[in-house]
């Protein structure tokens, strides 16, 4: 149970951290509503919607000298249709940095053109999975599809890279950001990808990114600028200590172990009485009486743990196996801790039926009393 448990919670971990670590490196991220995590402030519990942020708010963050490219973000669905065939999707829209700050992958043609970001070009980039199911093995490049009421010419296909942030990028339609805006008839960006210059110039580009939006909004703090290495530090300490929770709920099964590697002692003792007796009348003393039950408690105590860690290896691999995208192992301080415990609980409720064999007395032990 314990290296199951820690194996899940220690693959939960992994699998956040690896999730946020494939968002691109020296990033910032820039959310519309002031909190300390996630944009929802106190005043949209009142009614209050939280200010946007503009194009025009993204473009000005790039006048920061720890800045390197930035790559705003709309978000929406819509329905993509080819020919006869068509199905939902979701829609991204932003701009031609956004194949660097996210470092992703073309498999065909190229991304979204640079330029001016309120540029509505009708271009689009399909993830592979759209493609695939659009066009099946015809050439996709070059082609007219429709999303919602727009037509788009497709220009690229990206390269089948798996989900992100819960975000499969083979199921994306990627779009100009400003085409977006006009498809999903909205003005505001869900997010804006800030790439510092550098890993020293995170905190820069993250004080100079809140300075510029101050002063753009009024002297009003309506926006919150956090740091990648923020949020994984964040989710890190929280799923480890989760992790250790868990473990030390599964722990207490160890407990109960003991209690029941004291009865079978206790019955072993009751059922020996004889054999004691006899080793007591040719002398044993009362230290080597305890030594011996010590000594089957640890192996009694061993042998479950090495079934046990069997076990729990076995069922880590058929949950990696159920859900692939789970890194699922247990980390080496579980199968310690694990170890140590159970070989410990062996020992310790060992002793009492231990110091009972050894305190029999011989005559009366030989007599079966």
């Amino acid at each position: 149970a314990v290296v199951v448990l820690t194996a899940l919670g220690e693959g939960a971990r992994r699998y956040v951290v690896n999730q946020f670590s494939s968002l691109g490196t020296n990033l910032v991220i820039v959310l519309p509503g002031r909190t300390e995590t996630a944009g929802i402030g106190p005043g949209m519990l009142v009614g209050q919607i939280p200010r946007e942020i503009s194009l025009d708010d993204a473009q000005a963050i790039l006048r920061s000298t720890a800045v390197k490219r930035i790559a705003p973000l709309t978000v929406g669905a819509a329905t993509i249709s080819h020919d006869a065939l068509n199905r939902e999707v979701v829609v991204l829209g932003s701009t031609a940095d956004l194949l660097e700050v996210r470092h992703m992958a073309m498999a065909l043609g190229r991304f979204l053109p640079a330029g001016d970001l309120h540029d509505t070009t009708s271009v689009c980039v399909l993830g592979e999975k759209i493609r695939h199911e659009l066009f099946g093995n015809a050439r996709a490049v070059g082609q007219w599809v429709r999303l919602g009421d727009r037509r788009f010419r497709v220009i690229g296909v990206l390269a089948s890279q798996g989900e992100s942030m819960g975000m499969r990028t083979d199921e994306l339609v990627i779009i100009p950001v400003a085409s977006a805006h006009q498809l999903f008839n909205t003005s505001g960006l869900f997010r804006v990808l800030v790439e510092a210059r550098s890993r020293d110039s995170i905190g820069q580009a993250q004080h100079e990114a809140e300075q510029i939006l101050f002063a753009r909004h009024n002297g009003e703090k309506d926006v919150t600028v956090i740091t990648q290495d923020a949020v994984l530090a964040t989710f890190d300490r929280i799923l480890t200590a989760l992790t250790m929770a868990v473990g030390g709920i599964a722990a207490i099964s160890l407990a109960v172990a003991g209690v029941l590697i004291m009865n079978v002692m206790l019955i072993a003792v009751a059922q020996r009485v004889k054999e004691i007796g006899l080793l007591k009348a040719l002398g044993a003393p009362a230290g080597q009486i305890r030594k011996l039950f010590f000594a089957e408690a640890v192996l009694l105590s061993g042998i479950g743990s090495v079934a046990g860690l069997a076990l729990g290896y076995a069922g880590s691999a058929i949950i990696g196996q159920m859900y692939p995208s789970l890194p699922v192992s247990p980390p080496w301080w579980a199968v310690l801790a694990a170890t140590a415990t159970a070989l410990g609980t062996g020992v310790l409720f060992s002793v009492w039926p231990a110091r009972r064999a050894a305190r029999l007395d011989p005559v009366a032990a030989l007599a079966g009393r």
